[in-house]
């Protein structure tokens, strides 16, 4: 995994959105390999309920800037202490159907239990790269969007867990930016349009 290739890229803004949030993308190293760390967000959540996300969050109007907004919402969700996160780079800005500009920061962080927030975060899920990358975890579809045009949905099956939406295009990036894998071009399926697209 080279991640020197996240700390030199020069990311996609998004600057038109009615709001801003951030999100860490965190990198946990064992010794069986590189992990993510992803959240399951609490089913009572009015958006995006029960879906696997990266800790993060709206910016608020104490945050200095959206690398502040990442560390204290991450603190929140899972006790995730700023001294623990070593900032490494961002990716791309995404936009989401509830009008955010998602900014995310790809981090190393420490390999320890992490404690979620039962408010938010209904479990915390630390999943190995190597099933990320592996094909056989992986499938698309193709959706025409009411706002957005035709997308590309990616969903990763992996440890029982799917991670898809806007984390999953996250996901997609980075993995692309830091190993040999890259996304199919071939189209699993062709579904109309899904409301909640994340």
């Amino acid at each position: 995994m080279d991640l020197g290739c996240v700390a030199d890229y020069e990311p996609r803004l998004v600057t038109d959105e009615k709001r801003d949030a951030a999100v860490l993308v965190p990198i946990v190293e064992r010794a069986d390999g590189p992990h993510l760390l992803f959240t399951k967000r609490a089913d009572h959540l009015g958006e995006h309920p029960g879906q696997m996300s990266f800790p993060g969050g709206g910016r608020e109007p104490q945050d200095d800037d959206l690398w502040d907004t990442a560390l204290r919402e991450a603190n929140e969700e899972i006790g995730l202490r700023r001294e623990e996160a070593e900032r490494v780079g961002r990716l791309d800005d995404i936009r989401t159907i509830t009008n955010y500009a998602v900014t995310p920061f790809v981090a190393r962080v420490a390999d320890r239990t992490y404690e979620p927030d039962e408010r938010e975060v209904a479990e915390i899920a630390i999943l190995p790269i190597s099933g990320l990358i592996d094909s056989a975890n992986y499938e698309n579809e193709h959706r025409d969007h009411p706002h957005y045009g035709d997308i590309v949905i990616h969903f990763f099956h992996v440890d029982g867990y799917t991670v898809w939406g806007a984390t999953g295009r996250m996901v997609v990036q980075f993995l692309e930016l830091v190993t040999d894998w890259r996304a199919p071009e071939t189209i699993d399926r062709y579904v109309d349009t899904d409301p909640d697209l994340g």
